[in-house]
């Protein structure tokens, strides 16, 4: 006879199996959507930017566009026609899903008018959590993902900025006092009420570091089922953007760590409040509303403004910052200059593992080539000369640069152009 724990577990273990998240098989099998909703944020923290506009940047926080309830259920209706294997739609931001509660909560019952059984999961940073978890377990939500970045108020200090709660603002050790205390509790009240519980963790070198394996001990014993350690993106025009970004090498080696209390989330891409599709293959920008406005122009003037496909090294999709033979995958984007659109990213094996090695690596530099073949041009930051002769000699341009993304791929359709100008 199967004891309720025992029932519990299995109900857990059936739900994780087609969530891209809690399972690190299901990232390759199925989809997730992520609905902008939640503008609003109710804490500051010193590691965050969120820019709303800039649809080449890969992070938390960030969206090419925020969505009303009904938008996001015309926008779900969209996804779910062309995606066959969408399994879980996100609240994820791109400010906090229970600082934004009530659009939160009316987004939720409009994509569950649509479809009852999708697994709805949200994103929060726990403030809200004691006053609004029942609710949550009522809605009928059962993934939610809490970032705890510590569990000592001095820590928090220079982690937050401020905390905005019950209408006041507070700051320092009372402001993260708050917050913590919320975010446990409300932890283990979930987890007590079977909803699975991802708790993420920003490792910021020399400020809470040290401390993670604490906070995963901690949500270990409160019930979390799983810990996503991540790793800190330096963004612009935040507090921590002159900091360096985490080692992958630090993180795996304190992810290893933290195995041994809890599970651990491997294949996280920190991902964006609007990503559509698996984890390694955003589609977001297919389903934008600047796509559908788009669309229309870019298919009538076909004729005179042609359309492009330029495969980009970029580390996180913001800037042309990689070396031609650095590149784990490429960004393939189709864009006349104007239209910029994100196909798809195709992963390679890197090739150069250091200038004495880089020209050594002939098989697989021809094979990295061969996976770009078709496209009209590869931008990035730098590459060798004979990756651009055989580059060329598959009839494809390569363009330098050290730019923005969007700023780079202008300038390669004007290369391209130029080149077709001069050859005619």
């Amino acid at each position: 006879m199967i004891s309720v724990t025992d029932a519990e577990e299995t109900v857990k273990r059936n739900r994780t199996c087609e969530h891209p998240c809690y399972s690190k098989d299901a990232h390759h099998k199925y989809a997730r959507m992520h609905l902008p909703v939640a503008p609003r944020c109710n804490i500051g923290c010193n590691y965050c930017n969120r820019k709303y506009d800039c649809v080449n940047e890969s992070r938390p926080g960030v969206t090419s566009e925020v969505l009303t309830p009904q938008e996001a259920k015309e926008k779900f209706a969209r996804v779910k026609e062309k995606i066959a294997n969408l399994s879980v739609v996100g609240i994820a931001g791109p400010g906090d899903a229970l600082a934004n509660w009530e659009e939160t909560k009316e987004s939720i019952a409009a994509i569950k008018e649509l479809d009852p059984d999708v697994m709805i999961c949200l994103s929060t940073n726990g403030l809200r959590l004691p006053e609004l978890a029942a609710e949550i377990v009522k809605l009928g939500v059962r993934h939610v993902t809490v970032t705890v970045n510590c569990l000592e108020a001095e820590i928090g200090a220079r982690i937050y900025r401020f905390v905005h709660y019950q209408g006041q603002n507070y700051s320092g050790l009372e402001g993260s006092k708050i917050l913590i205390r919320n975010q446990l509790a409300g932890i283990e009240y979930l987890a007590r009420h079977q909803v699975m519980v991802k708790v993420n963790i920003v490792m910021i070198k020399d400020i809470n570091d040290w401390h993670i394996p604490a906070v995963v001990k901690k949500v270990k014993e409160l019930g979390a089922f799983i810990s996503n350690i991540m790793p800190l993106i330096p963004a612009p025009g935040s507090v921590y953007e002159a900091f360096l970004q985490t080692s992958m090498k630090d993180l795996e080696k304190m992810r290893d760590k933290c195995q041994l209390d809890l599970q651990q989330m491997r294949h996280c891409k920190q991902c964006r409040a609007d990503a559509i599709g698996l984890l390694e293959e955003d589609r977001a920008q297919e389903f934008s509303k600047h796509s559908l406005t788009k669309a229309m122009p870019v298919a009538t003037t076909a004729g005179k403004r042609e359309l492009y496909q330029i495969a980009v090294t970029s580390k996180h999709g913001k800037l042309v910052d990689l070396h031609f033979g650095h590149a784990g995958e490429f960004l393939i984007y189709q864009t006349d200059g104007d239209f910029i659109r994100l196909l798809k990213s195709r992963p390679v094996e890197k090739y150069c593992r250091g200038m004495a090695e880089c020209d050594a690596e002939e098989a697989k530099r021809q094979a990295v080539i061969d996976a770009i073949g078709d496209c009209d041009a590869v931008l990035t930051m730098r590459i060798g000369e004979q990756a651009q002769q055989k580059l060329r000699g598959k009839g494809l341009l390569s363009v330098e640069a050290c730019y923005t993304v969007e700023d780079g791929l202008r300038l390669a359709v004007e290369r391209l152009r130029q080149g077709k100008t001069e050859s005619a």
